[in-house]
């Protein structure tokens, strides 16, 4: 059995890890609910891009290159093709996007949650995790097994695991 003095020392870890992770946690949690609503128009607002292609490009050539989601040609006259998120002078060069997306410093908060393995964000994601981990595993070790207080953890904790698995399976 752990003695007194190791476990003191997970609660001085956790409680510095904690106010360290404290802001980190803030920023997820508000990326996360903009997710929530990242279907709808949510504190997103219109945006006008402006692209200079080169001139003459087809409809195939025209949609390889602005990697635009669900691209569709609505019309193509007189040099000017007209698509679903805006319109590309075939004369000019010139494409002009309009979206609706978020302001850059929220953009910014749900590419967060977005990052993949080919992102420099994925080494903040994966430390993040591995702390959240390391909460809770040192939740548990914070107090003698022994005390009502462990007792009665363990058996919130599993109340709670219990609870999102069955949101999981049966909201999903």
């Amino acid at each position: 059995m752990a003695s007194t003095k190791f476990h003191n020392s997970i609660r001085k870890y956790h409680r510095w890890l904690g106010f360290f992770l404290a802001g980190m946690i803030a920023i997820y949690s508000v990326s996360g609910i903009l997710l929530i609503f990242r279907k709808t128009d949510f504190l997103q607002f219109p945006q006008t891009e402006i692209h200079q292609l080169e001139p003459g490009l087809q409809t195939e050539a025209l949609a390889k290159t602005l990697r635009i989601r669900n691209f569709k040609v609505e019309s193509d006259v007189k040099g000017v093709i007209m698509f679903n998120s805006g319109q590309y002078d075939k004369h000019t060069g010139e494409a002009v996007i309009n979206t609706i997306d978020y302001p850059m410093p929220l953009a910014k908060l749900v590419n967060l949650h977005k990052a993949t393995h080919n992102s420099p964000l994925f080494f903040l994601n994966i430390s993040f995790g591995v702390a959240l981990l390391f909460f809770v595993v040192s939740a548990f070790l914070m107090f003698m097994p022994k005390l009502p207080f462990f007792k009665n953890g363990v058996k919130i904790s599993l109340a709670g695991a219990l609870f999102a698995l069955l949101f999981v399976i049966f909201a999903s």
